[in-house]
């Protein structure tokens, strides 16, 4: 279902912002931090509540193709890491 609204940009310093209703965030969930999208001529606003999310999933697709491994594996241990590093 969608909704259409009309609203003014308000002014803030050079920027300018708009005024979402609480009805409206409360019903996307819209928290303090947003995504913005342009696409065409068209302003795309959803939440970015969850930033690490797809996190899991990509892990997993990185250890199905074996692209989980260290890059620098090979590269000598130094004195310090010999010496001075302990494990817990």
């Amino acid at each position: 279902m969608s909704t259409v609204m009309k609203t003014r940009l308000v002014k803030i310093g050079n920027s300018h912002g708009i005024r979402i209703p609480k009805v409206v965030r409360d019903q996307i969930g819209l928290t303090d931090t947003i995504e913005l999208e342009v696409d065409g001529s068209r302003l795309i606003v959803r939440s970015s509540a969850a930033p690490r999310a797809a996190w899991a999933a990509q892990f997993r697709q990185m250890a199905e193709r074996q692209d989980d491994v260290l890059l620098d594996a090979d590269t000598p241990a130094t004195l310090w890491d010999s010496t001075e590093w302990e494990w817990e």
